[in-house]
């Protein structure tokens, strides 16, 4: 690991120990190190360097309106390729948040989160990607079911 020295003001410190703490984190360099990864993969996403990402899509509806939960099945169903997983928490009697876990090429999952958080009747919507390499192959795993299958490995 490289080492490097930063210089901050006595308030910047302290808000970097504030949270550093509040969240968790063993070390300011720890928390440093996170920073830098988030702003890294945001940075990636925003300008398109990668090309393939996984996300979690979390929107509230009204379960009460056929018309939204016929319309949020089949775009869900037009993509199945993009969806990993689905699940539902029924919040009261009317509201249900749902989430979903997509993943595939950064452009498509971003119109398909995009096109489920757009439609009349969601609230609340809210997605987040992270950047990932596809790879097919990592030395000395041993695809011993015979089943080939991808490696989906963060990018920062």
């Amino acid at each position: 690991m490289e080492r490097i020295t930063i210089s901050l003001e006595p308030e910047l410190a302290a808000m970097l120990d504030q949270l550093s703490q509040q969240h968790g984190y063993a070390s300011r360099s720890e928390a440093v190190r996170d920073l830098i990864r988030g702003w890294h993969s945001q940075e990636a996403l925003k300008t398109n360097q990668s090309e393939h990402c996984v996300a979690y899509l979390g929107y509230v509806f009204d379960h009460h309106d056929r018309t939204l939960t016929e319309r949020l099945s089949h775009i869900q169903h037009e993509h199945h390729h993009l969806t990993v997983s689905s699940m539902q928490v029924h919040m009261d009697h009317d509201n249900c948040l749902e989430v979903s876990f997509l993943r595939g090429p950064t452009s498509d999952v971003r119109a398909l989160a995009h096109r489920l958080m757009s439609q009349r009747g969601v609230r609340h919507g809210s997605v987040q990607f992270v950047p990932v390499k596809v790879l097919d192959h990592i030395e000395g795993h041993d695809h011993a079911s015979g089943m080939p299958h991808l490696h989906l490995q963060p990018s920062s």
